[in-house]
């Protein structure tokens, strides 16, 4: 009777033990889960974002780990599509079973993949993309860091609008969640001045050919076009433009921020106007910190690196000091404890003062112009935006 008595409490014991075991923290070990795009449109950032978070994970695990232990990095392919999205999440929620989901790239696709991950209490942190999905609706398990592209537009338009004397205002756009982000932020900013689009067109995901929508642009006589646009349709657009021998002022969203914007579409590109947070890292950079960052990541991957570099490095980052504090005892609860009363000072690459609450998932809704100029971004303007960002 002992026995069996003493068998049975050892087998409560276990399984309280298993129970309350945390998914993906191990004795040794912090297993962390990304999807990116490495084979789609977006592969050329996807392929960054991943560079950056590596280098982080080694740095991390080479100074000894959080709390004693290395971090894991496991990255799935989701070529830009929601569906194979959800599936990558289920393999990394449910098989690999992670901690944390990091720096997930795309907007619908991590609104495809966030219920997997909610169902077993998988945090959705610091995604890339700049949804206002990614922190609305409120949820325990959302951080986000990206100023919201509805706000990038609705704050730069019509201050650019004002600077260059805009006369008739027009918008080519991605026909999907991202696309109609900017779509709505430039309306509402138009609103401000008490202006609105003339000419509105759009283009399907994946879209080459922008001939039909560039003609209709310059057939209303828009001198000034925002862009609801990624790497290729950016080029593309722009490109067909300059052949027709059209010239307005064109601004996109932090989507077309990138250094494959200027090296892939070269002197046409110039003159395009960018929202964004962070710095291009140019491996010439007059910053010493910076210069030395990029010449380091430069010597590791072979290739010079991009702001979807630093996005990577900073949200592996940004998730070891949080983890850090969170102690030894590491849990999705204990970590989201930590959040709610984290404030991320500015740093090197000149992202702004974020700050988390209990009620807070966006860290800053503030972000700046910044100008391709001779082949290569050049900021243009000082945070623009609530520094405070949105409960």
């Amino acid at each position: 009777m002992k026995l069996r008595t003493a068998i049975a409490l050892g087998t409560l014991a276990l399984t309280a033990t298993l129970a309350s075991a945390q998914q993906g923290v191990g004795k040794d070990e912090i297993l962390l889960g990304s999807i990116q795009d490495l084979s789609g449109p977006l592969a050329g950032f996807g392929k960054q974002a991943r560079a950056g978070m590596l280098l982080a994970v080694d740095e991390i695990n080479e100074q000894g780990g959080i709390n004693g232990r290395k971090v894991k990095l496991l990255v799935e392919d989701s070529g830009y599509d929601p569906k194979k999205a959800v599936l990558a999440a289920q393999k990394l929620v449910n098989q690999d079973k992670i901690f944390m989901m990091v720096g997930h790239i795309g907007t619908a696709q991590n609104m495809a993949a966030m219920p997997v991950q909610f169902e077993k209490n998988v945090a959705n942190f610091f995604p890339i993309t700049a949804a206002r999905e990614m922190y609305e609706p409120f949820h325990k398990l959302k951080y986000s860091f990206a100023a919201p592209y509805y706000d990038q537009m609705r704050l730069a338009v019509p201050k650019l609008v004002k600077e260059k004397g805009a006369k008739k205002v027009c918008t080519l756009y991605q026909d999907d969640d991202f696309g109609l982000e900017v779509l709505k932020g430039g309306e509402d900013g138009l609103k401000t001045i008490g202006m609105e689009f003339a000419e509105k067109t759009s283009y399907k995901r994946g879209a080459t050919d922008f001939s039909s929508q560039v003609s209709k642009l310059q057939a209303s006589g828009c001198d000034f076009v925002v862009l609801g646009t990624i790497i290729r349709e950016t080029i593309g657009a722009i490109g067909t433009a300059r052949k027709l021998g059209y010239n307005p002022t064109f601004i996109g969203s932090s989507a077309a921020y990138t250094d494959l914007i200027h090296k892939i579409g070269g002197k046409a590109m110039d003159g395009l106007y960018a929202t964004m947070t962070v710095q291009n890292p140019y491996t010439d950079e007059q910053s010493p910190s910076i210069r030395f960052w990029a010449n380091k990541y430069k010597t590791k991957f072979n290739e010079d690196p991009t702001v979807f570099s630093v996005y990577g490095y900073l949200i592996i980052n940004t998730f070891a000091t949080a983890a850090n504090k969170a102690g030894k005892n590491l849990s999705t609860d204990s970590f989201i404890k930590v959040m709610d009363s984290t404030t991320i000072q500015p740093d090197m690459f000149g992202s702004p003062l974020q700050t988390f609450t209990a009620t807070k998932r966006l860290g800053s809704g503030t972000s700046r112009l910044s100008q391709i100029t001779d082949g290569k971004w050049k900021v243009m303007s000082d945070y623009m935006g609530d520094t405070a960002a949105k409960k």
